[in-house]
């Protein structure tokens, strides 16, 4: 075994976010009387990786994000809703949305198996992220989930990681492996938290100069071959 802790990240790494977040936006169209289109979807979608992006930077606050993301939405469209109401049935609506991604499940399966201890890494909001959890296949395979909102720091920083670090006394920098898709959350986080890391690219971008990448996978079986 190279890696005891393996710290996933959750959304586009075990579960298909898109798939949720586009069901969750469907449903608060719906409840809001907000005709639905796919250029519309689209709009929001821009607006929302905007303000995320500024998030990871630390120049906004979670709450701002989802919050403003739907302020600006309904301004662009000109229409007369709550944003705050809406923001409330979109989360609501994502939290329900629970969809592993291929081979995710009997990958962490095999991992836990095998004696590795399994964690979840990630800057989702609480009350969705521990909801989704709650109703998944990974509720009875990872012992515990981190997550940024509740412990006052977000990946990429090195407070977050060092939050982590407390919450698992054994964890060292030789031991771990932080296991993600976002080369400026999961990946960053990892160097400069000085843990190794693994960057799960499907998609198969090109890499950021300057960014240490200790493994690339394009499946989430490879990672059997790796930890």
């Amino acid at each position: 075994m190279n890696y005891s802790y393996l710290l996933f990240d959750a959304d586009d790494t075990l579960f298909d976010f898109p798939k949720a977040s586009d069901q969750a936006f469907h449903q608060m169209c719906a409840l809001h009387e907000i005709p639905y289109t796919p250029e519309r979807h689209q709009m929001y979608h821009e607006i929302n990786l905007e303000l995320w992006a500024a998030f990871d930077r630390g120049e906004v606050t979670k709450e701002f994000v989802t919050l403003e993301r739907y302020v600006r939405f309904l301004k662009a469209l000109n229409l007369e809703r709550d944003p705050a109401a809406c923001n409330r049935d979109y989360l609501a609506a994502l939290g329900k949305g629970v969809y592993p991604l291929p081979h995710a499940e009997a990958v962490c399966r095999e991992l836990k198996a095998r004696g590795h201890r399994l964690f979840i890494v990630t800057n989702a909001v609480a009350s969705v992220q521990r909801s989704r959890l709650r109703g998944s296949v990974f509720a009875e395979l990872f012992e515990a989930a981190f997550i940024s909102e509740e412990a006052g720091a977000a990946k990429p920083s090195r407070a977050y990681f060092d939050y982590i670090r407390r919450q698992l006394p054994g964890l060292r920098d030789e031991n771990a492996l932080v296991i993600g898709d976002s080369l400026t959350t999961d990946i960053q986080g990892a160097n400069n938290a000085g843990l190794p890391c693994c960057w799960f690219n499907p998609a198969g971008k090109r890499r950021r100069e300057g960014l240490r990448v200790d493994y690339e996978i394009r499946d989430l079986r490879e990672l059997l071959e790796i930890a």
